[in-house]
């Protein structure tokens, strides 16, 4: 019974995790498309996280300068990356990481980001293996986010 009320929670949690904030829904009023070609398929967080990877990303997240914009849990500079996994595909956030630049001017979703935040997101040179590092690494906080949740909801 706590197993299924776990499983039934958590699930509440994704739903809920892949919609809301400004730049989530992104519904012009302009006609213009808002579909991201690298945004399509199951979300980040629906595979699991490589915890190999997500060590590695901890590490690349931390002295690659992304706590300078980003905080998990806050906003900065840049966007709180809390529940970023369960609002975007890792296509799409490996893309963002790898070439901010050339998202911001054919990405529908970055430029909206870019809209809102007034501060173009500076290429830190990454490779695409230490992309993904990073990616699994905000998968991993995502997770232990939503079993905090879940855990706390089962009280």
């Amino acid at each position: 019974m706590i197993r299924s009320t776990l499983w039934v929670a958590l699930l509440a949690i994704a739903v809920a995790g892949c919609g809301g904030g400004t730049t989530n829904d992104l519904k012009p009023s302009d006609g213009t498309t808002t579909a991201s070609p690298y945004d399509n398929g199951p979300r980040a967080a629906d595979s699991p996280v490589a915890e190999a990877l997500a060590q590695r990303g901890e590490g690349l997240f931390k002295t690659k300068g992304c706590t300078a914009c980003h905080a998990y849990g806050k906003r900065l500079t840049g966007p709180n990356l809390q529940g970023v996994t369960h609002r975007r595909t890792a296509d799409w956030m490996e893309h963002q990481i790898l070439h901010p630049e050339i998202m911001t001017k054919e990405d529908p979703i970055s430029r909206a980001l870019l809209a809102e935040y007034a501060v173009q997101m500076s290429n830190q040179g990454l490779t695409p293996e230490e992309a993904q590092s990073v990616v699994e690494y905000l998968k991993k906080l995502d997770e232990e986010t939503d079993l905090k949740t879940v855990a706390q909801a089962a009280k």
